[in-house]
């Protein structure tokens, strides 16, 4: 069971061969033999989740079950969870028990999935590695030695050690895809918009987005079409403001059934190869497998053809004066008057402020406050935040303008395979340059996925990313799923999840 995707889960159950609680039983079981090893869980409540998954067999027994209902799943230690600790993977939150619930998490629970717990992150989704977090390192299961990639590498790790088979994350400069491509599993982050930020504790208001991870496409797109929806508690949540006020298309309908079109023929599917993916940053390794799964997608008949994104050279300038802006405003409401750590001792009130943010966030955190306030100050504004803006404008109509010679743009998620923890901490430039294929994508607000397409070196997953443009999910999830009818990376898994 622990290798069975969705769709055989739901038929398992469905047809009584397992129950609900069995199926949590078996992956409590698992998370308690391997999360001392991998950490990859913050929080696990064994009573809720066998508690849920009673309720879920009674829905089963009544014949009121969706394809979610009894499915075992983790939330990123982000979204609020009523009753349950969420601590963004801060010393900050550490206690802070949630008083409700993030729309992801009701959406989900209302779905009928068994909340097994909370998993482990970069504090306040800050990181490319999942080192920084309060509760110490996740390790990838591949090699535990290297990082399984972050912000949301405690999920990815979670479902590549088959602890639980679908999680949620959050991708705000690749924190989805990077560490899907690292674990070897697929995960997506869906068009801006498209999954309700409320309950999200925010990181950079403009680019966070919730998404989903799981073993294959087909799964992904189960749970993401669990999650996505209007939200009118979110103002971000589409159908949003017009196209006017935004700059983005608007659409008319929700996304649909995203496992509609899984099964279509990709016969004359326009794949998208921008140069500036190509170039000689990427190791030679991630090379190989990336141009081994064109070669596939081409035998699927698809045809691939030469794209240009000529600003995407200045996504990571743009994002680290963007997201660290954001950043300064959204973290300073934790303050320790309301809620979250509050210094023991301090002189006045000033003096509290200072001693309990000094001691609550970690040495990321303030790193990119300081640089998030500093470029919103008086005289540096138009200097720096306002010409991050107009980046940001050129990086989306780059992406419109290959759109109309591509359906969807294929490339590396990441430059190389996972490094050794405590690899790149000393040095923030290198740990920031592992997402320049990934930041524009969030810049513009567009979908991306990511798959496994092969091992470097033979050892370590590479994954392959798939851009589309607004809205596009279904033809992403498509893309990735036809891939993996004729492949088997996606149901290869580390020598610990067997």
């Amino acid at each position: 069971m622990i290798n069975a995707s969705l769709t055989e889960l739901r038929a398992a159950l469905d047809a009584r061969k397992i129950s609900s609680v069995e199926l949590a039983q078996l992956f409590l079981q698992r998370i308690e033999r391997l999360n001392p090893t991998i950490n990859a869980f913050i929080t696990v409540d064994p009573a809720l989740a066998l508690a849920n998954a009673r309720e879920a067999d009674a829905r089963i027994a009544r014949g009121e079950a969706g394809p979610l209902t009894g499915i075992p799943l983790a939330h990123k230690d982000l979204f609020c969870t009523e009753g349950m600790l969420t601590t963004c993977g801060s010393k900050m939150l550490a206690n802070f028990v949630s008083p409700y619930d993030a729309h992801v998490v009701s959406q989900l629970k209302a779905a009928g999935a068994v909340l097994l717990g909370k998993t482990n992150m970069d504090e306040f989704a800050m990181g490319s590695s999942n080192e920084n977090s309060h509760f110490g390192p996740v390790a990838n299961p591949w090699d535990l030695t290297r990082v399984p990639g972050g912000s949301s590498g405690g999920s990815a790790a979670a479902v590549a050690a088959r602890m639980v088979p679908i999680a949620t994350g959050t991708d705000t400069g690749g924190s989805i895809r990077q560490p899907a491509a690292m674990c070897g599993i697929t995960g997506i982050k869906p068009t801006y918009g498209a999954v309700s930020r409320y309950g999200m504790v925010a990181y950079a208001s403009s680019l966070d987005q919730g998404g989903a991870f799981g073993r294959s496409a087909e799964d992904c797109a189960l749970l993401l079409n669990g999650m996505v929806g209007l939200d009118e508690k979110d103002s971000t949540s589409f159908p949003g403001p017009s196209a006017d006020e935004s700059g983005l298309p608007v659409p008319s309908k929700d996304l649909g059934d995203l496992c509609r079109d899984l099964n279509k023929p990709l016969t004359g599917l326009r794949i998208g190869l921008p140069a500036e993916f190509f170039g000689p940053g990427m190791a030679d390794d991630v090379r190989a497998s990336i141009e081994a799964a064109l070669e596939i997608y081409r035998s699927l008949g698809a045809q691939t053809v030469e794209v240009s994104l000529p600003n995407a050279q200045l996504a990571i300038p743009a994002y680290y004066v963007i997201a660290p802006a954001e950043a300064s405003s959204n973290l300073s409401r934790f303050d320790g008057v309301r809620y979250g750590h509050r210094a023991a001792a301090y002189g006045d009130l000033d003096d509290m402020y200072r001693k309990s943010r000094a001691e609550g966030f970690g040495a990321e955190v303030k790193r990119r406050i300081l640089v998030g306030t500093y470029v919103l100050s008086h005289g540096y504004y138009d200097a720096y935040y306002l010409q991050a803006q107009k980046l940001r404008r050129l990086i989306a109509e780059d992406f419109q303008r290959a759109f109309t010679a591509c359906d969807v743009i294929a490339g590396p998620v990441s430059p190389t395979t996972a490094w050794g923890i405590g690899e790149k901490t000393a040095d923030p430039v290198q740990m920031y340059l592992s997402d320049i294929y990934t930041i524009a994508v969030n810049l513009a607000g567009l979908p991306g996925l990511s798959h496994p397409c092969g091992f470097g070196n033979g050892t370590l997953p590479v994954g392959l990313q798939l851009i589309g443009d607004y809205f596009s999910e279904a033809r992403l999830l498509n893309t990735a799923h036809r891939f993996q009818q004729v492949t088997d990376w996606h149901v290869r898994h580390p020598s610990m999840a067997a």
